[in-house]
């Protein structure tokens, strides 16, 4: 297999400064104005325009706004269908396995990652298509397998995107690491992750599209990232 790659996952340089805590307060008040938009009716790309123009807000922090923010009446549902970590051992555990990845490698390279006023922790790599292995996606993987290994998980299914670049070789990755895990593990490669979860129940993903339409979803990496990676950039916009 290719060596990992050097990549410093969702880096971007200016985050530390537009990120800066001097700098949330922008954002907070920014995050309000765009939940009052939302409660109200308007779409969401509408919304995040206005908003961010009206507050001067650069790209990576209207994209930090847009993933911690979405309708109140979302929020509730969500809270309703998220299953608790002492339910994880009462059946399969199903994997969004590049959303989940992706943010873990996230957190590890020292990146940002935004806490949503639903919970559910998000990154802003924005890979779109493309994916890369990287020196931190072994460690994303374990720290999965040790979480849900703890728990008495009887079973996973990874389910990877085939279209997306490399999903083959990560496919493979996980395949040689979790055949250690205590339980069965399964990695699948689908043409439409989103389509195969979206109805499901026990589900792990921070993809608003699926946590409004699953029977039920665990909040795996931001349980993982609190408990296993108290050092990681985390921000929350309230």
């Amino acid at each position: 297999m290719t060596p990992p790659a050097a990549i410093s996952r969702g880096f971007d340089p200016q985050d530390r400064t537009v990120f800066a805590p001097e700098a949330l307060d922008l954002l907070r008040r920014a995050r309000q104005d765009l939940q009052f938009l939302l409660d109200r009716g308007y779409p969401m790309t509408a919304a995040a325009t206005f908003v961010g123009s009206h507050h001067q807000l650069t790209f990576r922090q209207r994209s930090a706004l847009q993933r911690a923010t979405d309708r109140s009446e979302r929020y509730v549902r969500r809270a309703q269908t998220q299953r608790s970590p002492d339910q994880l051992r009462d059946g399969p555990v199903l994997i969004d396995g590049c959303n989940l990845i992706i943010t873990l490698e996230t957190a590890l390279s020292g990146n940002l990652v935004v806490l949503g006023a639903d919970s559910a922790l998000r990154d802003l790599a924005g890979l779109r298509g493309t994916y890369r292995i990287i020196s931190h996606t072994e460690r994303a993987i374990g720290l999965i397998g040790d979480y849900l290994g703890a728990r008495f998980v009887p079973s996973v299914r990874f389910f990877l995107d085939a279209p997306v670049s490399n999903s083959g070789r990560l496919k493979q990755l996980i395949g040689q690491l979790t055949s250690r895990w205590p339980c069965p593990v399964s990695v699948e490669l689908v043409p439409d992750a989103d389509r195969v979860l979206l109805d499901q129940d026990r589900i792990v993903s921070s993809d608003s599209v699926l946590l409004d339409h699953c029977r039920g979803w665990f909040n795996l990496a931001a349980w993982i990232v609190a408990e296993r990676l108290p050092e990681a950039w985390v921000i929350s916009l309230g």
